[in-house]
């Protein structure tokens, strides 16, 4: 038994390092990366969500907060004094907790426990949408992470829930992906092509 789940999390891994290297050695990923901040902006159309949470991209990830940050702006043009605000995640390592923080362009950063950069000394914030970096994805709304299991913790504590959206390009796509039970599915998943899921 023990055996099998070593083997699981050594492929876990080794899939993990493969899907970064293509994502790294993408030759189109800015025209990608284009495709999906239209997406994203087009999905979050009519959304009533006024606290968004996204990421810091590393590893060659979509960056989100282009279109976040348009999202924002035309939000409060459109929707008048209502204030509309990003948060990005800090982790604290010791308790393996996450909670998000006010971003926006200029804001003050500095890096986190893993080298990350988060936003410095800005107010806590309550995301009802939450945009998920993947790895890897699959079909039911399951992602492949960086093997932390921050998210997966940090959704499992939420109260209520914010609706949890995961951003990838095509590449990452997983056909025979099978999640363990501990793997939280996210509502949605869009990549440069549209809506992933649900289908």
């Amino acid at each position: 038994m023990e055996n099998s789940m070593n083997d699981k999390a050594q492929d876990k891994k080794a899939l993990r390092e493969a899907l970064i290297a293509q994502r790294l050695e993408l030759p189109d990923r800015l025209e990608r990366a284009d495709l999906l901040q239209r997406v994203m902006r087009i999905w979050l159309v009519g959304r009533p969500d006024t606290v968004i949470g996204a990421y810091w991209p590393i590893k060659g990830e979509f960056d989100p907060l282009p279109a976040l940050h348009r999202w924002k702006e035309d939000g409060e043009l459109l929707d008048g004094p209502e204030l509309k605000r990003i948060g990005l995640p800090v982790v604290n390592k010791l308790h393996k907790t996450m909670t998000f923080h006010a971003w926006y362009p200029g804001c003050p950063m500095e890096e986190d426990a893993y080298g990350i950069l988060k936003p410095k000394a800005t107010e806590m914030v309550q995301p009802t949408l939450l945009f998920v970096p993947c790895v890897g994805y699959a079909a039911g709304g399951y992602r492949l992470g960086y093997g932390g299991g921050f998210y997966d913790r940090m959704l499992a504590s939420l109260n209520p829930k914010p609706f949890t959206v995961g951003l990838g390009f095509t590449q990452g796509y997983l056909d025979d992906f099978a999640p363990e039970s501990h793997d939280m599915p996210l509502d949605a998943i869009l990549n440069d092509n549209g809506v992933v899921w649900p289908i």
